[in-house]
C-alpha cells in the first residue's frame, strides 16, 4: 500500500519526532511512531527513538511531554508501553519499573462526597493531565494500557482505573474528555476518546455488552471524512473487538493523503500507521519483538 510505505519511509527517516515535522521533539509523537514501527517490523530506527528517551526519563521516573521537560508527566505511560515492547533480554526493565513506580505514585484529585452536579463518581482514583487535578479519561487510559504492558493488570490501580472508565461512560453510549453530566446536562460524546477507552478496556472479561453502545457509537460516526487521529483511535478501539468496519483501510488512505497535505504531523501518521495493525491490538502486546 503506498500510503503506508509513505508513513513508514517518513518514520523511519525521522523516528524522533514532534507534533510537526521539525517541531520540538515530544514524547508522545516519538513514542507513538516508534510503537508504528515496531507493529510493521522496521526495528533499526526504533534504537534512535529509544535512545532519545533515555535522558527524557527524569530521576523520579517520569516523562515530559517536551524534550528534558519532567513535567507533567502523562507521557510516561507512553514511554512504558515503547520500553515493554522493546525489552527483549530485559534491555529496558528498570526503565519500565521506574516509569511504573512514578505512574503508581500519580493520582488524580477526589471528592469526598459525590456532587449532584456531575454524574460520575469523584472518589474514584484515575491520572491527571497535570498533578494536583482531577482525574480525567485519555491519561487514565494511557497510564490503564501502560500498567498492563508491564504485566500489572490486577494491580488494585489498574483495577480502579478500569472502573473508572466506565463509570465515565455516556448514557448514549461514547465518551468524552471525562465528564458525564454536569449541572444536569447530558455532555456529548467524542471520537476520539471513545476509542482511546475501548483500546484500554478491549482485554477485559464481562464487558462487552457494556461497550457494545460505544461500539455502536463509533461505528455511526466514524467514515472516509474523520480527522487523523479521532480516525486512528477508533478503529484501534473498534479493532480490539473485531469490529472493524468494511473498507477502513481505504479510510486510513484518504487520512493519510489530507494529513500529508496539510501538516504531515508525524503524531499523526504515526496513528494511522498503527491503525492499519489494528486488529492486532498493537498497544496491547506485552512481548517484546525477537531481536533481528
Amino acid at each position: 500500500m503506498a500510503w503506508l510505505d509513505e508513513i513508514l519511509s517518513r518514520l523511519v527517516e525521522h523516528p524522533v519526532c514532534g507534533y510537526r515535522p521539525g517541531s520540538t521533539p515530544a514524547a508522545e509523537p516519538t513514542t507513538i511512531a516508534a510503537l508504528a514501527l515496531v507493529a510493521h517490523g522496521r526495528m533499526p530506527p526504533v534504537d534512535k527513538a529509544l535512545d532519545w528517551l533515555v535522558p527524557q526519563q527524569s530521576v523520579i521516573g517520569s516523562v515530559g511531554v517536551y524534550e528534558r521537560d519532567s513535567t507533567p508527566g502523562w507521557a510516561t505511560s507512553f514511554a512504558v508501553l515503547l520500553w515493554t515492547r522493546t525489552n527483549t533480554r530485559g534491555r529496558h526493565q528498570a526503565r519500565i519499573d521506574h516509569g511504573v513506580t512514578w505512574l503508581l505514585g500519580s493520582r488524580g484529585t477526589t471528592m469526598e462526597e459525590e456532587s449532584k452536579d456531575l454524574g460520575h463518581n469523584p472518589r474514584l482514583v484515575g491520572w491527571p493531565w497535570a498533578s494536583g487535578t482531577h482525574s480525567w479519561l485519555e491519561p487514565t487510559a494511557y497510564a490503564l494500557l501502560a500498567l498492563k504492558a508491564a504485566g500489572l493488570s490486577d494491580h488494585p490501580r489498574a483495577r480502579e482505573a478500569v472502573k473508572l472508565l466506565l463509570d465515565r461512560q455516556l448514557p448514549a453510549g461514547g465518551f468524552n474528555y471525562g465528564n458525564t453530566i454536569v449541572l444536569g446536562q447530558e455532555l456529548k460524546p467524542h471520537v476520539q476518546p471513545t476509542g482511546v477507552a475501548l483500546v484500554a478496556l478491549a482485554d477485559e472479561a464481562g464487558i462487552r455488552d457494556r461497550v457494545g453502545r460505544s461500539l455502536d457509537y463509533l461505528r455511526a460516526e466514524v467514515n472516509v471524512g474523520t480527522t487523523s487521529s479521532s480516525l486512528a483511535w477508533a478503529l484501534l478501539g473498534l479493532g480490539g473487538y473485531g469490529a472493524l468496519p468494511s473498507g477502513h483501510k481505504s479510510w486510513l488512505e484518504a487520512a493519510t493523503n489530507r494529513t500529508l497535505a496539510h501538516d504531515a504531523s508525524p503524531y499523526k501518521l504515526g496513528l494511522l500507521a498503527l491503525a492499519d495493525r489494528a486488529g492486532d491490538q498493537p498497544l496491547l502486546k506485552r512481548n517484546a519483538p525477537a531481536a533481528n
